[in-house]
This record gives C-alpha cells, structure tokens and sequence, in this order.
C-alpha cells in the first residue's frame, strides 16, 4: 500500500549517497557507488511505467511513457556532454594546461551537482508523494488488486 513514488524517493536519497561516494574517492567506494547507482536507476525505470498508468491512466500512455523517456537522453547531453566535458576541460586547465586531467578533482564537481539534482528529485518526490495520496487512497481503498475484498456485512 505504500505509494510508488516513495520508492522512486528513496532511489534518490540512495542516489545521493551513490553520487557523494563518487565526489569524495575514498579508496574502495567505486565499485560500491557504482552498485548502488545501478540499483537505484533499476528501481527508477521499474517504478515509472505503473506510476504513470496509475496516475494519468492509459488512454494516452504511449505519449506520456515516450514523454517519461525523454529523460534519459536530455540529462545525457546536459550532465555527460555539458557540465562533465566542461568541468573535466577546466581542471585539466588547471593542472598544466593540457587536455588530460589527473586525479578525483577531475569530475568531484560534476558529482556534487548531480548530488544536488537528486536532492531537488528528492523533494519534488515527497512533494509528489504527498499530492497524490488521495489518488493512492482511492485506487486501494478495498485492499490490494491480489486479494480479495472482505465484505463485512
């Protein structure tokens, strides 16, 4: 009965904590941030599809799971191309001049920035959560789809 927008909000807390794992380059997080991303952008393309359907039904759905997917590729160009390729340019600058960066300075901003992207994920999915409990309390009211309804008569 929890809604699946808590999930999707606590994907983006443990995201946080993936993306700062990354920033800090403590000796053996690498492998351990890069499971927890993976996990939580599994739980996040899992929870989108039947959130979607659940909240705006599935007379238009195909637009809306299009709409949804539109997501991956914009943060592609705007976080990998845009601000890594930028901030990599600017600390190889600072290291000699060169295009070659050495070392965790090289994508710690990058990292930070996307910890705070989660971080406003993270709100705005609390806030989502919240809105639409009354859609939750409406579609469960009866208990779950699985079992069946106890009449009391």
């Amino acid at each position: 009965m929890i809604p699946r927008t808590v999930w999707m909000t606590c994907a983006h807390v443990l995201m946080i904590l993936a993306f700062l794992l990354y920033a800090s380059a403590l000796s053996g997080t690498l492998y351990a941030a890069t499971a927890l991303l993976g996990v939580c952008y599994g739980v996040q393309y899992s929870m989108m599809v039947p959130t979607a359907s659940e909240l705006f039904g599935l007379k238009h759905f195909g637009v809306i799971s299009s709409f949804m997917q539109l997501g991956n590729p914009i943060g592609a160009v705007l976080f990998s191309a845009l601000l890594a390729g930028s901030v990599y340019d600017a600390e190889a600058a600072k290291q000699g001049g060169g295009s070659t960066c050495l070392g965790p300075d090289c994508f710690r901003l990058t990292f930070q920035v996307l910890a705070g992207v989660c971080g406003l994920g993270t709100i705005m999915g609390i806030i989502l959560t919240i809105r639409i409990r009354p859609v939750y309390q409406m579609l469960y009211a009866g208990g779950s789809f699985r079992l069946p309804q106890s009449s009391s008569h």
